[in-house]
């Protein structure tokens, strides 16, 4: 996907931002504390994505030529499905990704997969929701709260889905659910929204050669790849599904199904995507690094500022077939700050997708952490570890150290502001406790143990399938 005058022109831009690297350096020796940028080591570059409209930033950087100012001359191409991403990207074929933020730390402890993957970048907050069939709806709405003017109240609980569950159980038919990977974040979600109403998802026993995740399940959960989740809950082979947008939206505007509950109402501000790419690459091509950070950060704040006056732009872009290929209005019914729950019942969400706002971009140990306690409360990691391993792994693949160095760079070179990134000089990795969970239990990263133990449902210390 690449404008024919870049090649045209590809070695007078070279030119230019040589030139640049030199003034910029010139003017580092000058100023001891500024970040000193090289000339990136790597230009042409692959990045892979899946077909979701969290995968804006990479777009964005694209179109509005970011990338191209930092000397680096990209391709961007959809990938069939979440493995055949992550598979690219270890391999060499893509050099960096779109990533389910699961991915690189599941790789890195070597959950499936195993590679050493990193991300300097965190690539959203929310953006995810949680969909039903017509006929699981009608059997769920007469368990839920209804407002005065008859809408139901959200947010909407499992509370809800457990009578429902139980008569398929009585009647010996299984409950099956979509999501779209095991170390997704929408698995997670399932999981959290599905266990906090009392049903239990199932457990995953890897050391026993069972990763179907359905052992003691009442709900059996599957993999389905995003773009396929509306006609295969319209086959009648899951009920429903967890999924990213624009796939909510569009059961709805197919009339198959109802979104039930985002991820915004089940964690608020959950991180979800982050970019991946392999340690080696980030070690052989550090100045690409941190120049491909720079180029997201800026997309990800033209995303977001002035209170997301950009989307409009933004979901013309993406709903072009070489990136998300959905219909525009679909997209926008979430991305432009709604979201439509039944058909007419559309309400305000406004930071539904949310890509630079609140720290969205920097790359939380605690985000890291946070994955690692659900892969250990669903059998994914097999038995106990202690507070320190949490952290060992985080850092290994989180790396503030890189965004920090983009994000300084850009400061310096004003363009950008310190006020882009209130709290750059002070982070330590970890966001304050998280209060906002639909259960109202409270995640404190720096106690991974200590949260793990507070469910009900789950593996606790201890505890071994």
């Amino acid at each position: 996907m690449k404008h024919s005058w870049k090649k045209i022109h590809k070695h007078v831009c070279q030119a230019i931002l040589a030139a640049s690297v030199a003034l910029t350096s010139l003017s580092a020796m000058a100023k001891a504390d500024k970040i000193e940028l090289g000339y990136p080591e790597k230009e042409e570059l692959k990045f892979g994505f899946i077909k979701l409209t969290d995968m804006a930033p990479i777009a964005i950087a694209y179109e509005k030529g970011f990338f191209e100012d930092e000397g680096l001359y990209v391709t961007i191409e959809a990938q069939a499905n979440w493995k055949v991403l992550l598979d690219g990207v270890i391999d060499g074929r893509l050099d960096g990704a779109h990533m389910l933020a699961g991915q690189p730390i599941a790789a890195t402890i070597g959950y499936g997969t195993e590679a050493e993957i990193i991300t300097p970048f965190s690539m959203d907050l929310n953006g995810n929701g949680i969909t039903v069939s017509n006929d699981i709806w009608r059997q769920m709405k007469v368990n839920i709260p209804k407002m005065a003017d008859g809408r139901p109240v959200h947010p909407i609980k499992a509370d809800a889905l457990k009578p429902v569950v139980e008569k398929y159980a009585d009647e010996g038919k299984p409950f099956n659910m979509g999501m779209v990977f095991p170390v997704s974040t929408h698995n997670y979600e399932l999981r959290y929204w599905l266990a906090a109403g009392g049903i239990h998802p199932g457990y995953y026993a890897p050391h026993k050669g069972d990763t179907s995740g359905q052992l003691d399940a009442e709900v059996l959960l599957s993999v389905t790849p995003p773009p396929q989740m509306p006609a295969t809950m319209e086959a009648g082979t899951i009920y429903g599904y967890c999924v990213g947008e624009p796939w909510n939206q569009q059961a709805v505007f197919k009339g198959i199904g109802v979104p039930v509950v985002t991820d915004y109402e089940i964690w608020k501000d959950n991180p979800e995507k982050v970019f991946g790419i392999t340690k080696q690459f980030a070690e052989k091509y550090p100045n690409t690094t941190i120049r491909l950070t720079r180029a997201l950060i800026r997309a990800a704040k033209w995303l977001d500022e002035n209170n997301n006056a950009n989307r409009p732009e933004a979901v013309k872009i993406l709903a072009q077939s070489n990136y998300v290929g959905a219909d525009a209005e679909v997209i926008a019914n979430s991305m432009t700050g709604t979201f439509e729950y039944e058909k007419g019942d559309k309400r305000e969400v406004p930071d539904f997708n949310v890509f630079f706002r609140y720290n969205a971009t920097y790359p939380y140990y605690s985000d890291a952490i946070w994955y690692l306690t659900q892969m250990r409360r669903w059998g994914q990691i097999d038995s106990d570890k202690p507070d320190s391993w949490y952290m060992d792994v985080a850092k290994k693949v989180y790396r503030p150290d890189i965004y920090e160095k983009a994000a300084q760079s850009l400061i310096d070179e004003k363009l950008m502001s310190s006020s882009d990134f209130p709290t750059l000089a002070n982070e330590d990795g970890f966001r304050d406790p998280q209060t906002h969970f639909i259960d109202g239990i409270v995640y404190d990263g720096t106690k991974p143990n200590e949260y793990i133990n507070k469910f009900s449902i789950g593996l606790k210390a201890g505890d071994k399938i």
